[in-house]
């Protein structure tokens, strides 16, 4: 059998590239967008209640990696990128019929829209489904994950002058944690886990309609080198 599901919305998200989201929801607490609902669910029926609610899990699709081939076994970058698992047993984004979830903080209310941070999701992510984090049910204290056993660790994120005013204006301008969001992302360590960085290479990613360049000093420390227009 198949299914035809419809997006009840789309998240519009800080996030422009796939490059450097946070591999989990709530790494970067910074990382801000909203939920736009699509008729019928942009009505206040919809959403009464939410407004006692501080999470919610947004079920969505990985619109950008759907795929007509199954994979049975991924390598997830937990394991740097070099050891594969079964699709089941991680969280990456090549799934079946293409489902994420992601728990979020829920910001506050709009008619029509869910402003969430924390987030994980692409701009233009389609939404299925929302439902409320439920804390007795949905926290498990007694839980294990041997694979992911503890957040990961940070690297050192530092700024070169000009770029740090340039990260302020644009903050300015935006109304937005951006500096907080660029060092909360930065410091996950964003590469892809097979390359060796220099000095000399530059990475860039758009946060917002802002471009963000850095380099590696170290593999342990980033340093952030532009702020600019997109």
């Amino acid at each position: 059998m198949t299914y035809t599901l419809n997006p009840i919305g789309y998240v519009r998200s800080c996030f422009k590239e796939k490059f450097a989201i946070p591999r989990q929801p709530l790494l970067a607490p910074a990382a801000q967008g909203c939920i736009e609902l699509l008729p019928p669910y942009n009505q206040a029926d919809a959403i009464a209640g939410l407004e006692d609610i501080s999470h919610i899990w947004v079920i969505f699709l990985f619109h950008k990696t759907l795929e007509n081939t199954p994979r049975l076994k991924v390598r997830p970058p937990r394991l740097g990128g070099n050891k594969s698992i079964g699709v089941f047993a991680s969280r990456a984004t090549h799934r079946p019929n293409g489902i994420g979830q992601s728990a979020v903080r829920l910001e506050r209310i709009e008619p029509g829209r869910l402003w969430i941070s924390g987030i994980d999701l692409l701009d233009g992510t389609p939404v299925l489904d929302i439902k409320p984090y439920v804390p007795y049910a949905d926290s498990l204290p007694m839980a294990h994950n041997a694979i992911a056993d503890s957040t990961p660790t940070l690297i050192d994120v530092s700024w070169q002058t000009a770029a740090l005013q340039q990260a302020q204006q644009h903050a300015q301008r935006l109304e937005q944690p951006l500096i907080e969001l660029i060092e909360q992302c930065l410091a996950q360590d964003p590469r892809p886990a097979y390359q060796q960085p220099t000095p000399e290479r530059i990475y860039g990613v758009q946060f917002w309609d802002v471009q963000v360049r850095w380099h590696y000093l170290t593999l342990e420390q980033i340093e952030v080198v532009e702020v600019c227009l997109a």
